[in-house]
This record gives structure tokens, sequence and C-alpha cells, in this order.
């Protein structure tokens, strides 16, 4: 969203809707405990979002101004975007409609409401996402809420998208290409089709069968809804994905910052809990997917935001005293509290016994329809959430330039990998992240450098942590790393 410079501002201007009222998101009222009263040198250094993201502007320039305007230079590739944003859009069932709608949600000032590092529990598994969840709300987990938070987290805030939401300018899916069309009912002024607009794509979805004449997506707006189930809050929440507010469609559709969010909780709870990695990986994914169910977002915007959301966590995991002060007390207390859980609760004695018995994350968000290229993204286990994480990682775009480039893994992000595999090397980590890597060539990847844009080093676009994370090596005599299989349990082999 435009010209807000960080993410809780954002969420500020843009509100909840929680009971019947709309509330500003300015904090929480319910205590937070802070994870250090000190100061650490990535709370200074913040990762640049706009360089890495470069890749976009081999696809689409904008005008400059920040109005949402600009000028098709991949045709085929924005029209990929299109069909899939209204085939997803248009085929999501009705329990993923409401899923979309829980994802959507901030935690209000006032206390209520809930975020995305809560509803994605369930990528922990039934029982040990119900004690996540629980342990969220009631207090128990402390330092990992002051960590986690998506308002408010050392990691779940830690970069915005609003500068790179500017500087690509990109209009969302569901805005219309007419100007002088009728405004829909109960919109914001703001929201008007003379104010904001996707005229700029209208000669690129003509004729084509996912938009109408005018070249208007076929997107559908899902309703508002009330969430009485009590997941992730002790209250009901309304559910409101916010079309008619102008800090939504006014805002830039490239990157996602809901995306950014979702994965900075879900690397973060990745970290913490390495032995679930590809489980709340591929969560991860489908909260972020949902933004395209809404007709918020496109698949690069996705795409996009995964990408954000892997830069900032890298940058906080190469901090050494945020590890050691923040991090590290962090994963204590979380391994802690869940294994408690399991003994008092289901009177199963370790942590890694509960998950062997716990029934796994599973989610068939089209009811068994296949994406146009693709798979019905059906997840039932680790190896199927492996797979479906790694179809959205390229949504299967068509590459754009050469597919045999060598690997290129961004410096730092080997320190996503220090929980899972705690013996190795720097190096090591890095091997391991260049041989799961995906190929080159697709849409936003930096390998190469473009006319369109600098060479970035290293391309967070390949990176596939699912399988990272998941990942048996061998290491050889010389020290070097073999990826034997990935889907398991990650795992050492000398």
């Amino acid at each position: 969203m435009p010209n807000m410079p960080h993410t809780t501002t954002r969420r500020r201007r843009a509100g909840l809707l929680v009971g019947a009222s709309l509330l500003s998101i300015t904090g929480l009222i319910a205590p937070i405990a802070t994870a250090s009263a000190s100061t650490f040198p990535s709370d200074t250094t913040k990762p640049d979002l706009v360089p890495a993201l470069s890749g976009y502007n081999a696809l689409w320039r904008p005008s400059g101004n920040d109005d949402l305007h600009g000028t098709v230079l991949n045709a085929k590739a924005l029209q990929r975007n299109d069909q899939l944003v209204s085939w997803i859009n248009q085929h999501a069932t009705r329990p993923q409609q409401f899923r979309a709608l829980q994802n959507s949600a901030y935690l209000a000032s006032d206390g209520g409401g809930y975020d995305q590092s809560i509803s994605i529990a369930d990528g922990l598994g039934k029982n040990l996402g119900i004690f996540y969840a629980k342990g969220r709300i009631d207090g128990s987990l402390p330092l990992t809420s002051a960590l986690i938070n998506s308002s408010k987290g050392s990691t779940g805030a830690y970069v915005g998208t609003s500068a790179a939401k500017s500087a690509y300018s990109h209009p969302r899916p569901f805005l219309p290409a007419d100007p002088k069309a009728a405004p829909v009912p109960g919109d914001d002024g703001g929201c008007a089709p003379s104010a904001v607009n996707s005229s700029s794509a209208a000669s690129n979805r003509k004729g084509r069968p996912w938009a109408d004449a005018a070249g208007n997506l076929k997107v559908t707006r899902v309703p508002a809804a009330v969430d009485t189930t009590h997941e992730f809050a002790t209250t009901d929440v309304t559910l409101d994905p916010l079309y008619g507010l102008p800090a939504l469609c006014a805002g830039g559709s490239y990157p996602s910052g809901h995306t950014a969010t979702a994965y900075q909780a879900g690397i973060t709870l990745a970290t913490l809990l390495p032995e679930l990695a590809p489980q709340i990986l591929a969560r991860s994914s489908e909260a972020a997917n949902n933004r395209i169910v809404l007709g918020v977002h496109y698949p690069l915007d996705i795409v996009s935001g995964r990408m954000s959301g892997e830069i900032a966590l890298s940058a906080r995991w190469s901090d050494a005293k945020f590890r050691k002060a923040v991090l590290t007390p962090a994963r204590k207390e979380l391994v802690s509290y869940l294994t408690k859980q399991c003994k008092s609760v289901l009177h199963i004695s370790t942590l890694s016994k509960c998950i062997a018995a716990d029934t796994s994350y599973a989610n068939n968000p089209y009811g068994g329809a296949k994406i146009p290229g693709g798979t019905a993204q059906i997840v039932t286990n680790r190896q199927s959430a492996l797979r479906v994480y790694t179809e959205r990682l390229g949504y299967g775009f068509q590459p754009t330039a050469s597919t045999k480039r060598a690997a290129s893994v961004p410096a730092g992000a080997d320190n996503l990998l220090r929980t899972t595999y705690p013996s190795l090397t720097a190096s090591q980590r890095r091997q391991i992240l260049a041989q799961t890597q995906i190929a080159s060539g697709h849409p936003l990847d930096t390998t190469a450098a473009h006319a369109a844009y600098p060479l970035v080093p290293g391309s967070w676009q390949r990176l596939n942590l699912a399988a990272a994370l998941s990942a048996k090596v061998k290491i050889t005599k010389s020290g070097k790393v073999k990826v034997v299989s990935t889907g398991g349990k990650a795992t050492v082999v000398r």
C-alpha cells in the first residue's frame, strides 16, 4: 500500500473490522513481552527490498508517479499472472475463501482479532497447532509472541513492503479497467474507478478468456464473514477483505505485504521447529496464495512477498547478537511449552513422538480441480507439503531467460538453516541451498543481469527452503555436501 513507511502504519490505515466496528490498528492492548531491551545491529540495517525484487522491471514499467499506471513489457508473463488470479479466485472452495479471510486479518488495537502468525497454526499439525494457538492467545508464549507477532514482532513485523509497492506501482486484480465505470456501492470515494483503475493493463487482457471485452479481469469479491470458531481468538471476529478502502485499492499489488508477513511468521516458526519446516512453510504458502483467492494479488506478487520474507529473516538470523538474545530463548520456550502440552494433554513423553502421532497439516484449496499448467495443490502429508510449496515457488510461469545457469545463493541465506543443521558450516549450509534451488530463468529470478535491472547478488526467487530444511545430506571426507534426498527428516550423514 502506498506511502506508508512502516508495516504497522500500513495496518493502522487499513484497519480491521472487529465485532461491528471499524478499529484502527495502532498496537496491542494485551501486553506483549519485549524480546530484549537491547538493540541489535539488524535493527538499523534493514534490507532494501526494491533491488532484490527488480526482476519485475523486465515485465512492467511503472509511470514513476505511484499512480498504478505503467507499461506492460512482457505480455505473456503478465497474461499468465492474470489467468492464474482469475482461475484461483473463481475455483477456490467456500472453506478456502473463509480461510483466506482468516489469513487476511491483523490484530486490532483493543486486543481483538488475531494475526497471521496465529492463523497459520495448523501448519504445525492438528494437535500441536491447537496447543500453539492456545499458548499465543493465553500468554503462555511471551518470547515467541514478541518474536513472531505480525503487528509488533521483532521478526514478524521486521520489514514492510510500502516502498517497494510504491516503486513498482502495479494495479490490483479486482480494479476495473475503465476509469468511467460506476463506483462499487459502499466503497470509499478514493476507490472510485476514476481515482484507481487498471486501464494500463486493459489492452493486454481484452479478448482473453479470463477477462471481459473491456479488459476487466474475471475476479469476484469475497464477502465479509464472521469467524465464530474461536480458533485464533476468544471472541467472534468479523473478517473483511477491505476492498473498498484506499489503503488497499490505491496500493500497488507488487509485492504482497500480507505474504511478506506470512513468511516472516512462517520462516520464524520453521526455524523454531525445524522438525515441521515443510508443513509450516506449505501452510505459509497457502496463507500467501489466499491473497490470490481474495483477488487482491497476483501470483508474482506472492512470489515477491515470499522473497521479501526470506530477505527479512536472513538479515535477522545473520545477526549473531539477535540470535543469541532473542531467537534461541524463543525456540527453547516454544519447544518446552509444546512438550509440556503433549505430556499433560496427550500423555506423550517427547515432542518428536508427539509430532509423529499428530495429524499433519492438510489442504485442498480447489476441491480437486487442477490449476492451469499445474496440480490441484492438495496437501496431505510432509512430502505433498514439499511438492505444493515447490510448485508455488514459480506458479508454472514459462522461463524468460536461460534455465541452465549455475546456482545463485544470496549472502546470509545460509543462516536460515542454522537450527536445522547446527553442526554444519556456513559454506556447507550454502551448498544445501544451492543443491535444492529451483532452475534459473523464471520471472523475478536475478541470477544474471538484465537490461531492465542490474545484477543482484544471489537469487531469492530460486530458494526452496522447504526442500533445504528437509534434506538428507552426506558430508564427504573433504567436507563437501551432497544432498541425497528431500522431504524427509533433515539428517546429516558423515
